[in-house]
């Protein structure tokens, strides 16, 4: 049985767009892969041997040239010197009473005769060229086992010419350059195979599975997912992006559930786990209702077409993949947040300049920033070294300075936020405070902005008034370095803190 739905399960695959376009890469890239070593080994040698042959019968005419009173300009021992060096040539020069003229290798120069003798018409494997004066032929060399390109002729004036080169750098190119090919067939294929993923993510299914989906997913139930089409519109792009958050969620959730299996594990003798366990899931059950109301109204309004314009379905596409990111991050963060509350992060505690931290954050925030119109002040120390994990320092710092971004009002004829790094005269500890003008907080929600899902503000729509989890993760990594934060009330505005270790 279970031998059968693998084989469905495989049916099923090779179907998939994915599987098919990665099998249609892959076959016509080892097509060509396998006609370019078809190439390499028939065409390359024959290209070579016709590359030689023509040098050969060039350097033959120029020692007629320079031997006919043609070309006494020449120095012809170092003209024979270069071209011997520069072709891999082994080249000798004999005169009519076989005395040597010129010989550019002295091993050339003893085998020579071996070469020519009697044994010459076993060693000749195939005359290439011939003409009046010279041959040039494929010759082989038993003593040493190599093949040779040859050519023994007579100049004008009766002198001997032997030139010959070494047909073993030419194979072994075509080795290596076949090795290299089929190297690059396992890269390419490997690279085609993250390519096609990539494609194959664009495309997308019909409308009429997305309430179908939203439904499922309002009750918890990822198992449907959206079938992707070919066509290029915003249901199509809202399609992928409803799978994607559903695999996000999907694994999110069992990752919680196996996290709330292990946490019980290590605390079960804690009475307050029951309660906490509760709050935890009433939270996310909680939170999780509007968007996925939400997502389920915007998917039914696009499957009647209660808007006929492409701005308002483009709207609609818009707002749901708005929620889903908003769904997704808020399970993130209470994912994080649960494991900072349990002890179950690790801190990779290292020592770091926090100024240089603050300005990489300030940058990146520069968007919200120049939307507010509020700058951003730096005092205190130009350089401050803790010792602490940066990421989740540049967390607080982040959480820190949006929350001043949010609530920076312009107060008494100035609108700003100020970044001070200090060192605490009594406990030595780096002290950073961020402060923004603004109105005061009571002293009602002073103890409850570290509560998570707080927000002062209840009127916040829901696209500036965040998640509310932001403080809760700066009172978690907080209680875990066991280091003092906080807020106080200013007289122009609100100032929060946090202290860390110094570093060295």
């Amino acid at each position: 049985m279970k031998i059968k739905e693998k084989m469905e399960n495989l049916k099923e695959s090779f179907k998939s767009v994915k599987v098919k376009l990665f099998l249609t890469l892959c076959l016509t890239i080892l097509i060509i892969i396998i006609f370019l070593i078809g190439v390499n080994s028939f065409a390359l040698e024959k290209f070579y041997l016709y590359s030689k042959q023509n040098t050969l019968e060039d350097v033959y005419n120029q020692l007629n040239d320079y031997y006919n009173g043609n070309d006494h300009e020449l120095d012809l021992e170092k003209e024979m010197e270069r071209i011997a060096i520069k072709n891999n040539f082994d080249i000798l020069i004999k005169d009519e009473d076989n005395i040597n003229i010129y010989s550019s290798s002295n091993d050339f120069y003893y085998v020579i005769d071996s070469i020519i003798g009697t044994s010459d018409n076993q060693r000749t494997k195939e005359i290439l060229v011939s003409r009046d004066n010279y041959t040039i032929r494929l010759q082989k060399d038993f003593k040493n086992g190599l093949n040779y390109i040859m050519l023994l002729g007579m100049l004008d004036n009766g002198y001997n010419v032997f030139i010959r080169v070494p047909m073993t750098s030419i194979q072994d190119s075509v080795t290596i350059s076949n090795n290299f090919l089929i190297l690059m067939a396992g890269f390419t294929i490997l690279i085609a195979a993250v390519i096609v993923s990539i494609i194959s993510k664009k495309f997308t299914e019909p409308i009429l599975e997305l309430n179908k989906i939203a439904k499922k997913m309002a009750n918890l139930d990822f198992s449907h997912k959206y079938r992707v089409n070919d066509v290029d519109d915003e249901i199509n792009n809202l399609g992928k992006s409803i799978n994607l958050m559903s695999d996000k969620l999907e694994a999110t959730i069992k990752q919680l559930r196996s996290t709330n299996i292990e946490l019980e594990k290590d605390i079960e003798e804690k009475s307050q786990i029951d309660e906490m366990r509760k709050t935890f899931i009433s939270d996310v059950s909680h939170e999780l209702k509007t968007p996925i109301a939400l997502i389920q109204g915007y998917s039914e309004g696009l499957l009647e077409n209660v808007n006929n314009d492409d701005e308002s379905r483009k709207f609609y596409a818009e707002v749901i993949l708005d929620e889903a990111n908003k769904m997704n991050k808020l399970v993130q963060q209470l994912l994080e947040l649960m494991k900072l509350e349990y002890g179950k992060r690790e801190f990779n505690n290292t020592s770091f300049d926090i100024v240089e931290a603050e300005k990489e954050i300030v940058r990146k925030s520069q968007v919200m920033l120049d939307e507010k119109e509020v700058s951003v002040e730096f005092a205190g120390l130009d350089s401050l070294k803790v010792y602490a994990d940066d990421f989740y320092t540049e967390q607080i710092i982040t959480n820190y300075l949006t929350n001043a971004i949010k609530n920076v009002k312009e107060k008494d004829g100035k609108k700003f936020i100020r970044i001070d790094n200090t060192v605490n005269p009594k406990n030595g500890k780096s002290r950073i405070e961020i402060f923004n003008t603004g109105d005061n907080i009571s002293e009602e929600n002073m103890a409850r902005i570290w509560n998570r899902f707080y927000k002062v503000d209840k009127s916040r729509n829901r696209q500036s008034g965040g998640t509310g989890i932001g403080l809760s993760l700066v009172k978690a990594i907080m209680a875990n370095y066991g280091n003092d934060y906080g807020a106080i009330n200013c007289e122009d505005g609100v100032t929060f803190y946090f202290e860390l270790n110094r570093g060295e």
